[in-house]
């Protein structure tokens, strides 16, 4: 008599992220904000942090002292703060950082010259995990100031160049890595610059048609502004099994490092996480 002895299920490898604006402006609490994030960030697994609004040195020196586990950090060195305010963390090693200034920023003399000044753009870094190239790319498009995202809207029509602009970068990536985007993309789910944009670069959106604003509701401010405008957005190879899970972060307020009861910033952190099948050699 013979006996097949059962090959056990090989684990699946599982690659997660989290995307986050982190509202790091020069203010009184945004140390005790930035610093009681890198606590939770300690205590949670992701494989990558997308950082947005990195706003001053100090905290971008404060985010990656105090968070000894993510290994790697990426940023692109300017005067005041990293450009765009873009830090990416990542307990894997990063083969490849660059940055690419967006074209369309903007004039000056309008509300968006604090996103002129802090020269946004897209920060790319490319990693390994169980041989798949995993391409990410962290950004942060100008705001709409008007909160009016119609066509001709001067705002509108410039997002939609950033937009297009990061078409390109990721048309450029390798066909068969994992290409995610992550950020504050400050378009509207639903609105037509979201559907432009899923529709030229093909990606999908895992929380799509998800109702939930990501950023807060403040006081005095119209209801129009607060929307879904985080995202991570993903081109996913052929890979066997592939699982992706995607939730909304940090939605209720936490005791801070100051000893106060506060929300960690005025938006919601992002999550996914991809799995798959992983293939016998």
């Amino acid at each position: 008599m013979f006996f097949v002895t059962p090959v056990e299920k090989l684990p699946m490898p599982t690659f997660s992220l989290l995307t986050f604006n982190v509202y790091g402006v020069p203010a009184p609490g945004t140390s005790a904000r930035l610093r009681t994030l890198t606590h939770r960030l300690n205590e949670e697994p992701f494989s990558v942090v997308c950082l947005q609004e990195v706003q001053a040195h100090p905290y971008r020196k404060l985010l990656l002292q105090a968070t000894p586990g993510y290994h790697y950090g990426a940023y692109e060195p300017f005067v005041h703060a990293p450009k765009g305010g873009l830090l990416t963390l990542s307990r894997l090693a990063l083969e490849q950082r660059d940055f690419i200034l967006y074209r369309e920023r903007g004039l000056w003399y309008t509300p968006a010259i604090a996103d002129w000044l802090l020269h946004k753009g897209v920060l790319l870094t490319r990693m390994q995990i169980a041989g798949l190239t995993v391409v990410v790319l962290n950004t942060h498009l100008t705001a709409n100031y008007m909160g009016n995202w119609g066509r001709g809207n001067a705002f509108a029509e410039m997002e939609h160049e950033q937009l297009m602009q990061l078409c390109e970068i990721i048309y450029a990536q390798p066909p068969d890595a994992l290409v995610i985007v992550a950020g504050d993309l400050n378009i509207p789910r639903g609105s037509w610059l979201y559907d432009s944009f899923v529709s030229e670069s093909r990606l999908f959106d895992p929380l799509a048609g998800h109702p939930e604003p990501t950023l807060r509701p403040r006081r005095g401010w119209p209801s129009r502004y607060f929307a879904a405008i985080d995202y991570t957005f993903l081109r996913v190879p052929l890979l066997h099994g592939v699982h992706v899970e995607s939730r909304l972060r940090f939605e209720e307020p936490m005791l801070l490092s100051n000893g106060r009861e506060a929300h960690l910033t005025d938006h919601l952190a992002v999550e996914v996480c991809v799995s798959w099948e992983k293939q016998e050699s």
